[in-house]
C-alpha cells in the first residue's frame, strides 16, 4: 500500500508518495493562501497520476494521508481535498498524530510540526547516535535537537531566502543570485551578484559549522547531523558538518510515524 505525505511549510508545500520502504516520489507547490480546497485537490490528484498510484476504485493502492503543518490557514483545505478527492481522512502530526519524542520544551505546543517530525527523522535514520541534530534550511534555518528519545529544543536562525528578501526590501539595486556556485572557497568577489552569492554561501556554511561544533560540544556523543531543506546541499557541499543530505527529512519523517503506526 501507499501513502500521501503532506509537509506544508510558509514557503512551499512538499508532497511525498510512499510505500513501506521509502519515499519514492516528491513534489513541491506554493503554499497558496488563495488556494481553495478543490484546486488543491485537483494537484493532488494530478500528483498522484504523475507517480503511478491508483487512489480510486478497486484498484487503488492509496491507505493513509498524513500531514506536517505550520501554516493552519491551509490545514482545512487539505482536508477538504484528501476527504473529497481520495476518500480519505488525513492524519495531522499534533492533533491526529504524536511524534513518539518526549517533548522538553519550556511549551510543547510551540514547537512546530515541522521541526517534531524532522527531528524523529534524523532519530530514526541514526538510532546508534546518542544525540541527534536536524539541521533544516527552509523559511527559517533551524537545528533541532534529540538525545536518546528525548527533544531537547534547539534554535532558530534566520533562513537563506527570507535574509536575502530582507535585505533586498532594503537596497534597491541588489541583482538576482543564484546559490549553487561552484566554488569550494570564497573569493575576494569584484562584482555585486558574485559578493552576494559568495557571501550568502560561506557565510551561512560558517555559521553552520560554528553552531555544529558547539551543539557537539553540549550534547552528548556521538551526534548525528542531518540536514535537510532547499539549500542543504548546497551548503553540505562546501562544509564537512553533515553526516547526511536529506532534502525529504520531513516526508521520510512521516513516512516513519505511518508505519510506526501500522
Amino acid at each position: 500500500m501507499r501513502a500521501l505525505l503532506v509537509d506544508i511549510g510558509n514557503t512551499s508545500m512538499k508532497l511525498g508518495v510512499a510505500d513501506a520502504e521509502t519515499v519514492f516520489a516528491s513534489y513541491t507547490l506554493p503554499t497558496e493562501g488563495a488556494q481553495s480546497g478543490d484546486g488543491l485537490g485537483f494537484q493532488i490528484m494530478r500528483v498522484l497520476e504523475h507517480a503511478g498510484v491508483p487512489f480510486r476504485g478497486k484498484d487503488a493502492r492509496l491507505a493513509a494521508c498524513l500531514a506536517s503543518s505550520v501554516v493552519p490557514r491551509m490545514d482545512p483545505l487539505v482536508r477538504h481535498a484528501c476527504e473529497r478527492y481520495l476518500g480519505l481522512a488525513p492524519l495531522f502530526v499534533h492533533q491526529d498524530l504524536p511524534v513518539p519524542l518526549e517533548n522538553r520544551y519550556e511549551r510543547p505546543s510551540e514547537v512546530g510540526a515541522d521541526r517534531l517530525v524532522a527531528a524523529y527523522g534524523a532519530r530514526r535514520l541514526f538510532p546508534e547516535s546518542r544525540s541527534v541534530v536536524s539541521v533544516d534550511y527552509g523559511t527559517a534555518t533551524t537545528f533541532d535537537c534529540v538525545t536518546g528519545r528525548s527533544y531537547l529544543g534547539g534554535l532558530i536562525c534566520p533562513g537563506i531566502m527570507s535574509s536575502l528578501g530582507a535585505l533586498a526590501t532594503r537596497t534597491a539595486q541588489l541583482p538576482k543570485i543564484a546559490l549553487g556556485t561552484q566554488a569550494d572557497a570564497p573569493i575576494v568577489c569584484r562584482n555585486t551578484a558574485t559578493s552576494l552569492s559568495h557571501g550568502f554561501l560561506f557565510g551561512f556554511a560558517a555559521m553552520t559549522e560554528g553552531l555544529c561544533a558547539r551543539l557537539r560540544a553540549t550534547l552528548q556523543g556521538p551526534t548525528a547531523f542531518v540536514a535537510t531543506g532547499g539549500f542543504a546541499a548546497d551548503v553540505a557541499r562546501v562544509t564537512s558538518c553533515f553526516d547526511l543530505v536529506r532534502p525529504d527529512l520531513i516526508l521520510e519523517g512521516l513516512r516513519l510515524l505511518w508505519q510506526s503506526r501500522e
